[in-house]
């Protein structure tokens, strides 16, 4: 009976699990945390991968590393890293994005050559960043890579090709999913210069094996890898009619696709997934921490807010929360900062504060699944995942302000049993990926279909919403 392990090293921690290479059972996991930030030195991700794994890949046959995406690890000449990795989350290139935007001839250019708008969280603004304000780090980068790139090189004992996938690939702003190529010309003008990038892999192609004694398995199939989003994709089983909200660190809303899209708004990045197909996809920088951080305002915990949240009234009393607290991704505002609305003595009480909390984060991402369906992408149910969809408030909100069926699977680490899935893809040499059990399909998984009643309070939830976002927005692009 092979085994096969899925690493997902995240912004918060490296998580493994080892699965049964025919059924996608897990037989065991592993887990240690990463520091804290929106730049970390990428040995920190390598340490907790030596960590998670420690006595937990015996009999393993095959590995594959998902990882957040973005993050831009760059190189020298010899290989070693010359800064701290500067990851999604990091808005500091945001002017980097608009002078790219500007540069190419505006967002239509940008979304037709790549399937995307730049916004600060792409690696080809980092890019820029760096040319522009650390011209002598620069000079010294000969080579970038992405986190998922960067461990699967190091697994593979660091001294051949580096490689990538497409997902991950996707979501650089120098490589086209609908083409499934490079735009050389598009990475040497956001930094000034030509610079090696890695070989894009097929999506169940052995790119190695491990080398590195200290996480056990040597010898063991190196999988291409993907990104987070994409292994979340593969591990849930994704298919048309599925659109998946991620709550995690970050939001995201995404589906499969069969053809590419690109979205001149921005809204949407077109993506390609894990398997061949795409993955056009929304992210918010701002989703379970919207939870925890008015949480303690109110000076209460997790299981408090949610107590809290279910004893008000649809709509909050009025109070609508705008949960830019990093600044926002989608829409893109990466200066600016929540604000709460609509505050009358009437409405200012714990209890509706909690519940304008979990409405203002679901609202952000209903935007996401509309900016889905306008890219032609069909919604028969919602997949919610992540740490704040075990929320019980969350999971009564959902479909009000969903407008549709909301499935929570069974809690589990997706992006790290979709790695898992790959690697299995790898060791068999299959034509698709093994047909392990879907997760939303299993015992336990929670389905709720919204009322006539939900869908009309979650109209009047949005348009609140709606009213205070299009204020926000368009004051901030007054100043800009």
């Amino acid at each position: 009976m092979p085994a096969v392990a899925g690493v997902d090293s995240s912004t918060q921690a490296c998580k493994v699990v080892v699965c049964d290479a025919d059924t996608g059972e897990v037989l065991r996991e592993g887990r240690e945390s990463h520091p804290d930030g929106t730049e970390v030195d990428p040995r920190h991700w390598w340490s907790a991968l030596q960590q998670a794994t420690d006595d937990l890949l015996d009999g393993v046959a095959a590995i594959s590393v998902a990882a957040q995406q973005h993050g831009m690890v760059a190189l020298d000449e010899a290989g070693a890293v010359v800064r701290p990795a500067l990851l999604w989350n990091d808005t500091r290139s945001a002017g980097a994005a608009r002078e790219l935007i500007d540069e190419l001839g505006g967002p239509k250019a940008w979304a037709d050559a790549v399937g995307l708008v730049p916004v600060a969280s792409f690696t080809v603004t980092k890019l820029r960043w760096v040319a522009t304000h650390e011209p002598e780090v620069a000079a010294r980068v000969a080579r970038v890579l992405l986190p998922h790139d960067w461990l699967t090189w190091r697994l593979a004992g660091a001294g051949g090709e580096p490689t990538t996938d497409r997902g991950d690939a996707s979501g650089t702003g120098y490589w086209s999913a609908a083409e499934g190529r490079y735009r050389t010309d598009l990475l040497e003008r956001a930094f000034g210069g030509a610079v090696e990038v890695p070989r894009v892999a097929g999506p169940a192609e052995p790119v190695g094996a491990v080398a590195d004694v200290t996480v056990g398995a040597t010898g063991a199939i190196v999988a291409a890898g993907t990104g987070d989003n994409m292994a979340a994709a593969l591990g849930l089983g994704v298919e048309s009619g599925d659109v998946v909200v991620s709550l995690g660190t970050s939001g995201t809303v995404f589906a499969v696709a069969e053809v590419p899209s690109a979205d001149a708004t921005g809204l949407v990045a077109g993506f390609a997934d894990a398997t061949g197909r795409f993955l056009p996809l929304v992210c918010t920088l701002n989703a379970g921490r919207v939870l925890s951080s008015t949480a303690a305002m109110l000076g209460t915990d997790l299981t408090g807010l949610d107590r809290l949240a279910l004893q008000a009234a649809p709509g909050a009393g009025g109070l609508v929360l705008l949960p830019y607290l990093d600044g926002e991704r989608t829409p893109d505002l990466p200066d600016a900062n929540g604000s709460l609305m609509g505050m009358t003595r009437d409405a200012m009480t714990p209890s509706n504060l909690a519940r304008a909390s979990v409405e203002g984060m679901l609202c952000g991402l209903a935007d996401g699944v509309d900016a889905l369906v306008e890219q032609g992408v069909p919604v028969r149910r919602v997949l919610l995942i992540g740490g704040a969809a075990q929320s019980a408030a969350v999971r009564m909100v959902a479909p009000m302000v969903l407008g549709v069926p909301v499935v929570v699977p069974n809690p589990g680490e997706y992006v790290a049993h979709g790695a898992a899935r790959q690697a299995a893809w790898a060791l068999s040499g299959e034509p698709t990926p093994p047909p392990w059990p879907t997760p939303a399909a299993t015992a336990g998984a929670d389905t709720t279909d919204p009322t006539a009643a939900d869908v009309s309070q979650g109209r009047d939830v949005r348009a609140a919403y709606a009213q205070w976002r299009d204020f926000v927005h368009g004051s901030r692009e007054v100043r800009r």
